[in-house]
């Protein structure tokens, strides 16, 4: 049985009517024919929310006891033995009363989901659990029930009760929500308009983020790339300077001044991994974007500013927030920097600010530690421009200077370019260098100068040596500045498999969020992992995400195999060599998190063959002695009959045939209904559903007991079903059957048929000991059979191949208590309705012509309003509600 759904009335403050809309959903429910149940409503003395608890029917209520004083909490048992198809549970926030089922409502309502019951509930916004910080700043008030968001955000329908705070305070002043003495308090504290203003904004913002997931998901399944300026998305661009916490707090602030703000701190790591980056100040960043409602995302790329822009359209950024670069002046012959390139490709759609800070033009500290990258173009330019041009620019300024420093002096000079050009470009423009100034010295400034000839022997030592040393140099130099390449790139590496690992503590083990970190990680538009059977089976998409995932390892941008049969395709852009090792981690937690959710399907279905062994198990059983019964009252009344020695009265002979009869009969009922349990186990019942009335079938139904067991009410003018007559009948049968059985003798089973909304009711009522509430559930289950069964003939199938006919028919079957002791027996089906009665066509007529989307009368609020601000057709106080449905009122008995 699936899941139940969920459906939230969202209200900002206590008395805007969150209970009363729930009630007008639960009338026009049960107005409509839908089975629906109060588990548990507290009115708090309103009078309007009282009224529309009539007409509903209230599962009772479970007495508990707490230091001395007693308590009525909501009794689940009794919720799902009465298995509604819809339960109204007030309060989801509430905390139950110590030795309850559950600490707390929501838990409670979470088990009526589980069972498959749909679950209409109402909470404030103040209950919300990430909000009670706030909630206390605005009203000076903690909140103690607490529901977690995750549970409000997995409704499948959240409904705002909304309301101004002037018509709120209006009803409060009406004595419409406390009672007169506490109205001046509340007025005058929690419920000024300043607090409510402010909490009806977090409810308004608190659903516009839930209407903003189901807009981001249009968007990816759409594939729409361009900014939709629904609401204000500021991304903010760090370094992982010191200066991103200016940046973020700045950017908090611009997203205070808009309504549904959200911010968006995004670290661009180039495609190697290698970062100039604290990763101490990344962390503390990241925990300050946490702090103030915003998320920190990590992401790579080559390209800084396409990378930040491609980022920030595919969130939907309205705004970004950079900072002012820190280079020095004379670093901007390089390039325009980050922030003027984002704001001259950002278009139209995306603002750009810059933020001014403390850090601004201070440098960003040596080459090697900024950049901590590979060597780029630019870096391998400034290499070779100051090994090979500096020393020709020194070489003239040094032959125009009156004073002659000396050749040592003019080596050291000469070597210091050396050493620039190995911390710039590496060891070749080094290399280049020492070359190029050993013949620059030797021609301009050793003796016979402007000659490539050295008269003086020391001075070739000289020589020489500068040329060694500044081969020495360069070489140490441009071995550090790979030793740190490799250590940055290591400690990048380290992080990202950290977070890989710390991503399984975290919960993210699902393959789509693991595909989509890769996805992320490396700045890819696609990523899908494939496998095969074997080398000439096709590949077969195990999992992907992003547009247009790859169906081969060969069609994509980059594939890492894994194993002999499976693969991670990535689509996008061609990986350096280097990035391999870490997406082959990504690959391997890939196919271990696919394997454990295969392990988890497997497991699922060794459950199911269980339940299934545990079936079979149970027949066997019921073969070995059910079944063995009537075979052996048939073999002795066969064997007696042949036997020669005795002679047999007419009499004693038809009470034999009879007895012979009688087996024949039970094994024939009990192998169908083994045969039917077999057919409903393995899916294969297909009705074949056709118009019929009532009182063709039922009576047809009452073939197997005794004439005088059963009274039959079932009206002519009842509505005709849309039902598999034969599977009907069947299920009367079994259930009248397993009435009677349990019936005491003189007390007739009742068998009575009514009508309500789209629905017809076939109730079978016993007089017998009844069924506790805990097994009105299990009595459906196969091979049960409640108590001792003193008059158990059976294999315990009855009422499950009843429930599953049911249900194959689009009906329900359920169990219920009968008023004065024993059991009922309700059979829902569906009935077919062409013309509407006079009287319930007037009232569907008069709540559609005035009611909104939702079925409620919009009208303006009056002081006379019920709590939601909203009149019930045809009267404003709620009183006609006593009356909803006359046609209910002659139903039969519940």
């Amino acid at each position: 049985m699936g899941r139940g759904t969920l459906r939230i009335y969202l209200g900002a403050a206590p008395g805007v009517g969150k209970t009363y809309a729930m009630l007008s959903e639960g009338h026009r429910r049960v107005e409509r024919g839908g089975d629906c149940v109060v588990g548990f409503v507290e009115h708090h003395g309103r009078p309007r929310t009282e009224v529309m608890l009539h007409g509903l029917e209230q599962v009772p209520r479970q007495e508990l006891r707490y230091r001395g004083a007693a308590f009525t909490e909501m009794d689940v048992d009794a919720v799902l033995a009465r298995r509604p198809a819809v339960a109204l549970v007030d309060e989801l926030a509430h905390t139950n009363v110590p030795g309850s089922r559950n600490a707390k409502r929501w838990q409670d309502a979470e088990e009526l989901l589980q069972a498959g019951i749909d679950v209409v509930s109402t909470v404030n916004i103040q209950h919300l659990e990430s909000l009670g910080d706030v909630v206390e700043t605005i009203t000076g008030v903690r909140q103690r029930e607490t529901v977690p968001d995750e549970v409000v955000r997995r409704a499948g329908q959240i409904e705002l009760v909304d309301m101004s705070p002037q018509a709120l305070r209006r009803r409060m002043a009406h004595g419409n929500i406390y009672r007169s003495d506490k109205v001046d308090a509340a007025l005058s504290n929690y419920f000024r308009p300043g607090n409510l203003t402010a909490l009806r904004e977090l409810a308004l913002l608190w659903v516009a983020d839930r209407a903003d997931e189901y807009l981001q998901q249009y968007r990816g399944e759409h594939g729409i790339r361009s900014t939709w300026q629904a609401r204000e998305r500021i991304a903010v661009g760090l370094t992982g300077g010191p200066e991103g916490r200016t940046l973020i707090r700045r950017a908090s602030r611009m997203a205070a001044k808009g309504s549904g703000s959200e911010i968006l701190a995004v670290y661009i790591a180039r495609s190697d991994g290698l970062t100039a980056a604290s990763p101490k100040e990344l962390a503390v960043q990241r925990t300050l974007v946490e702090d103030l409602g915003g998320t920190f995302h990590h992401v790579i790329g080559d390209d800084i500013p396409d990378a930040l822009l491609a980022f920030a359209r595919g969130v939907n950024a309205t705004q970004i927030v950079l900072g002012s670069s820190r280079r020095k002046a004379w670093q901007y012959v390089f390039g325009p920097g980050v922030g003027a390139t984002v704001a001259r490709d950002s278009g139209p759609d995306l603002d750009v600010h810059i933020v001014t800070h403390e850090e601004v033009a201070r440098g960003r500290g040596l080459p090697v530690v900024r950049s901590a990258a590979r060597l780029g173009r630019t870096r391998i330019i400034a290499g070779w421009v100051v090994g090979m041009l500096f020393p020709v620019l020194l070489a003239v300024l040094l032959t125009h200077v009156n004073a002659d420093p000396g050749l040592a002096n003019e080596m050291l000079l000469f070597l210091s370019l050396t050493v620039a050009a190995a911390l710039l470009g590496g060891l070749s423009p080094a290399l280049a260098s020492a070359a190029f100034g050993s013949l620059l010295l030797n021609y301009f400034f050793a003796p016979p100068v402007h000659r490539f000839t050295i008269s003086d022997p020391k001075n070739i030592v000289a020589i020489a040596v500068f040329f060694g040393v500044a081969v020495s140099v360069a070489s140490v130099v441009d071995l550090a500045a790979r030793r740190t390449h490799q250590a940055a790139r290591l400690r990048a590496e380290s992080e990202i498999l950290s977070f890989l690992a710390g991503s399984v503590l975290r919960g993210e083990t699902t393959l789509d969020a693991l595909l989509e970190r890769v996805r992320e990680t490396f700045a890819m538009e696609s990523v899908a992992l494939l496998e095969r059977a074997s080398d000439v089976d096709p590949w077969q998409p195990a999992g992907s995400v992003g547009p247009s995932p790859v169906g081969r390892p060969e069609d994509a941008d980059v594939d890492m195999p894994i194993g002999d049969h499976m693969a991670l395709a990535l689509s996008g852009r061609v990986l350096p060599a280097e990035d391999r090792r870490v997406l082959g981690a990504f690959a391997a937690q890939a196919a271990v998190v696919l394997d454990r959710q295969r392990l988890v399907g497997e497991a699922e279905e060794a459950r199911r063959l269980a339940e299934g062994n545990r079936i079979r198990t149970a027949l066997l059983a019921a073969v070995s002695h059910d079944l063995r019964t009537p075979l052996a009252s048939i073999k002795a009344s066969v064997s007696s009959l042949r036997s020669d020695d005795v002679d047999w009265s007419e009499e004693d002979r038809a009470e034999l045939l009879e007895g012979i009869e009688d087996g024949a009969d039970r094994l024939d009922h009990l192998v169908g209904n083994l045969l039917d349990m077999s057919r409903l186990q393995t899916g294969t019942v297909t009705p074949l559903v056709r118009e019929i009335d009532l009182d063709e079938v039922v009576p047809m139904a009452l073939g197997g007991v005794p004439e005088d067991s059963v009274v039959l009410d079932v009206p002519e003018t009842l509505p005709m079903v849309a039902v598999d007559p034969g599977l009907l009948e069947r299920t009367v049968a079994n259930v009248v059957e397993n009435a009677v059985k349990y019936s005491p003798a003189g007390e007739p089973v009742v068998v009575a048929a009514s009508f309500l909304g789209d629905r017809v009711e076939v109730r079978v009522v016993d007089r017998g000991s009844g069924v506790p509430d805990e097994a009105k559930d299990r009595i459906f289950a196969p091979f049960q059979r409640h108590g001792d069964a003193p008059r158990g003939a059976g294999v315990g199938l009855g009422l499950a191949v009843a429930r599953g006919f049911a249900e194959a028919m689009d009906g329900t079957l359920a169990a219920e208590d009968t008023p004065g002791g024993g059991l009922t027996m309700v059979l829902t089906l569906r009935a077919v309705t062409r013309d509407s009665g006079p009287a319930e066509g007037a009232a569907e007529g008069a709540a559609d012509g005035a009611a909104d989307g939702e079925g409620r009368a919009a009208v303006p609020e009056t002081a006379g309003d019920p709590p939601d601000g909203r009149r019930t057709p045809g009267a404003a106080d709620g009183s006609d509600l006593l009356d909803l449905d006359p046609i209910r009122q002659k139903a039969g008995p519940q």
